[in-house]
Order: structure tokens, then sequence, then C-alpha cells
């Protein structure tokens, strides 16, 4: 097993770094068919797998009670996990939700968190089997989504050159309403409630596995930070077509009023759970899935746009 740096703060390794760092100190039995470095883990059982996946939500790290309802971040939490599993082609069939909360916290905003996060659950037919309340200085949500893959697991680890690089949901749409609401503002307002309530496409992830896509992934910190894990884990590059990436009226509203290119949203923003990923060329897409770019022969983990590495951020880090 590796050994995590002795020096040095978690800021400077970066997020992803950390998670290599700690993922090198646990072995893994022979139950285990994938461990850490996908959407979901993937676990062999009696007569099939299960896929599992955990995220965390923080007070003021990733909602704020003055901009979401109690309900909006029940609903938010869900859709975050259950997203994964969606990444990896399945469907999730149960949550354990953990909450963290202060003593003062009134009991109807836990009611109302847990409202929305049965509502949120209940569109993939998914149920809430337990979980832990504790004492926090801030609230603090922790999800675990356990599901199945019908038609098989997708990772990210499959692309290959000649594939089609393709999208299922909306994209830049929660960024667009997070620029909004820190400028103080509360319109469009159908942007602002693409970041306080997500609308995965929960049907695309089982019928991307089903046509036979080769990687996916969930877009949560950036379409080009995203797209680099699947480029990373599977040896290749991968190229966007500007032209093929919709900019939609809302978001072209937002941009002009703020003076920010709307593309950046879509290249950069997250919190939409769009899902990505790679088909072979002669795939016959459904309507669920419009191409967006190619698969290349070139240095692993590089994304360009038109052939062209976008300048600035790719996405969200958490320690920055």
């Amino acid at each position: 097993m590796g050994q995590p740096p002795a020096t040095g703060s978690i800021a400077e390794l970066g997020e992803f770094g950390l998670v290599d760092a700690l993922a090198a100190l646990f072995p893994t039995g022979p139950e285990v068919q994938l461990g850490p470095g996908d959407d979901a883990a993937v676990l062999a059982v009696d007569g099939g797998q299960v896929v599992v996946s955990v995220d965390m939500l923080v007070e003021r790290e990733h909602f704020r009670r003055d901009w979401s309802s109690a309900s909006d971040i029940g609903a938010k939490a869900a859709a975050e996990n259950l997203s994964d599993i969606n990444a990896m082609g399945g469907r999730a069939v149960a949550l354990l939700v953990a909450l963290g909360a202060p003593p003062e916290l009134e009991v109807r905003w836990a009611t109302d968190f847990a409202a929305g996060l049965a509502e949120e659950a209940g569109r993939v037919g998914a149920s809430v089997v337990g979980g832990d309340v504790t004492r926090a200085d801030v609230i603090i949500v922790s999800v675990t989504a356990i599901g199945r893959c019908e038609h098989g697991v997708v990772m990210r680890s499959g692309a290959r050159p000649g594939d089609i690089v393709a999208m299922a949901g909306r994209q830049g749409w929660a960024a667009a309403g997070f620029a909004v609401l820190a400028r103080g503002f509360r319109s469009p307002r159908a942007v602002v409630d693409a970041h306080l309530r997500p609308q995965p496409p929960y049907l695309a992830g089982p019928e991307a596995a089903r046509l036979g896509a080769t990687s996916l992934i969930d877009v949560s910190d950036g379409l080009l930070q995203d797209l680099g894990h699947i480029a990373a884990a599977s040896g290749v590059a991968i190229d966007l077509s500007r032209g093929r990436l919709e900019i939609a009226e809302p978001l072209q509203s937002v941009g002009a009023a703020l003076g920010v290119d709307p593309m950046e949203f879509v290249l950069t923003g997250g919190d939409d759970y769009c899902l990505v990923g790679t088909f072979p060329a002669e795939t016959a897409l459904g309507e669920s899935w419009r191409p967006i770019g190619a698969v290349l022969d070139g240095p692993a983990g590089v994304v360009t746009v038109d052939g062209e590495t976008p300048e600035g951020a790719r996405g969200h880090q958490h320690f920055r």
C-alpha cells in the first residue's frame, strides 16, 4: 500500500490528490469488484452485484438556508446520490441518510428536509431504509445510495479512440443559478430553481448501459473536469465541439446581465448532474442523448474544445 504525504496541507494536495492518498491505504477484499475512483463502488453479492456511493452536503459549503428551503436541500441531497448510481448505468433502490444538526434547529426543518428527500428518491422508486442523527455546529448531510445495474456496470475507464461523446440532460443551468443568487438576485427563476433543485436524467443511465456505452460519468463539478476523469481513466483524449454544446436562452440572459460568457456555465459549471458518456461510433443514440464530441488517441486526460485547451478553471475544487 502507498503512504500519504507526511507534510503539507490538504489545500496544497488538492481534493483528488487527497482521495488518491487515502484510497491507497484501503485494501480490498474479494467481494470488491470496483473500489474507489469511479462514481460508485461495485460489490459482488450472491446472484449479482450491488453499486454503492456516498456524498455529503455541508451548510455554507454546499447550500445556504437563506437560499434553499429544507425541502430543496433534502431533494438536492437525494439527487446527487441517486445521480451517482445513474452514472454507473444503474438505478438506486435504497438510501441511508445521516443528519448532523445544531440542537436549536426546528424539528419542522428536519421533517421538511426528509419530505424533500423522500420525494426525490421516489422519482426512481428508491426507499430511505435507515440512517443516523447527531449534534453538529452546522447542518451536515451524508447520504449513501445503494443500487443495481440491470444492463451491466458502466465505468469511467472504457472510452476508446473513435467513440462519440454524448450528453443527456441539461448543463450549465445550476451554475447560472448560483451566479444569480451570489449577486443577490432571484431571476431568471428557471436557473435559480435549477440550482436549488437539480433534475438529473435518471432514465438515461440505464439507457446508456443498454446502448453499450463504453464509459459514463455525471457532471457534478464541471463538464471539462469530469470528462477529464473519463479521459484519464481510459488513457485517451477528448475533444468537444463548441457548436454542439447548447446554450439555452436563460443562460444567455444571465451571461448578458452579468457580463459573463455563458459558455463558461456549460464548460465549468456543476450541480446539474447531467450525464456524459462515450459510445461506439455506430451507436444509434436515443432521444435522451445528443453528440457533443469525440474520443481521440491523444495524451491521457486531456480535454479540448474545438482542438484548443480552454483557459482558466475546469470546474469546482474543494479545499481552494
